[in-house]
């Protein structure tokens, strides 16, 4: 699949990011990430991201990363497209992305790099070195330290033809509208806040159809059907579900900080998924939490 092929591909539908199954142990639980792909595939996601945010990335050692790329390829190679996130130090993000194009993956999400601060050439020279450094379609991810602003994607979209696509982690409305008015059809544009339905509506208005859905990985009929509301303009259905499910899914998502990955692999456990506890540095649910949790999936039905 070339690049262009790729942006088409992520141009409409929901994308989603597994998570990433660990057994008792904490080791990589191969058996339960095949089920998992399994059962997410046929729900109608245009792609999905291995090893993403909600996938634990920051947490993989690279014999795991590579497990995890090669698996969701193999099992997803005949339903939907797979995406690897790669990220980190420049010359680490250059390999991972290597490896995922070596092992299949049709395109990269290119995560932030690692804690320092640096300056927009600084960014920009990271990113322009990983796309450089394979032939797959490349997303860049604003989220973080990396905040490229309208100008330098420009450039970068210039000078690397197999960057494709855009991700907003910021929610920075102006720095959005910036983007999307100076690159037009040069880019595809997602969604990428945290629990992205909330924003669906409002980022559609900048032309910004498509987002990533967190909760696909438990409740992926809702997901869907939140997706062709938002799609088809339906207020009624859109917020009828944003009042029963996502604010309060968000009261307990935000009760500590890394709650965004935690909750979802609640929610797969409670669907009689369970994926394993979250790594460090991250905590699971509390009990009374996941208790909440388990109601508000319950309310929504079969899946």
């Amino acid at each position: 699949m070339n690049p262009q092929e790729l942006k088409s591909i992520l141009s409409s539908g929901l994308l989603s990011f597994p998570v990433t199954d660990f057994d008792a142990a904490g080791d990589f639980n191969q058996a339960g990430y095949v089920r998992r792909l399994e059962w997410l595939a046929p729900y109608g996601a245009s792609a999905l991201f291995a090893a993403g945010g909600t996938g634990e990335f920051f947490s993989l050692a690279p014999d795991e990363y590579s497990a995890v790329i090669k698996t969701a390829v193999d099992t997803c190679e005949k339903s939907v497209p797979i995406l690897a996130g790669v990220g980190g130090p420049t010359r680490v993000a250059i390999q991972m992305a290597q490896e995922a194009e070596r092992l299949g993956a049709k395109g990269l999400l290119l995560l932030p790099h690692y804690l320092t601060e640096a300056s927009q050439d600084g960014v920009a020279a990271h990113v322009e070195q990983v796309c450089k450094s394979v032939n797959i379609g490349v997303v860049i991810y604003n989220r973080n330290v990396c905040r490229l602003n309208a100008n330098l994607l420009e450039q970068l979209a210039e000078r690397c033809p197999n960057l494709i696509g855009y991700k907003d982690g910021l929610g920075d409305i102006e720095l959005m509208v910036s983007i999307r008015r100076r690159l037009g059809e040069r880019l595809t544009y997602l969604g990428g806040l945290p629990t992205a339905e909330v924003y669906a509506a409002a980022y559609r208005a900048l032309g910004v159809p498509v987002y990533s859905s967190a909760v696909f990985n438990f409740i992926p009929k809702t997901a869907m059907d939140f997706y062709r509301a938002i799609a088809a303009e339906d207020h009624v259905t859109v917020g009828k579900l944003i009042d029963d499910f996502f604010l309060p899914y968000l009261d307990i998502r935000n009760r500590k900080a890394g709650y965004a990955v935690s909750i979802v692999k609640a929610g797969a456990k409670i669907v009689g998924y369970d994926a394993g506890p979250v790594r460090a540095p991250l905590t699971d649910l509390l009990p009374d939490e996941y208790e909440a949790l388990a109601k508000l999936i319950e309310a929504q039905g079969a899946q």
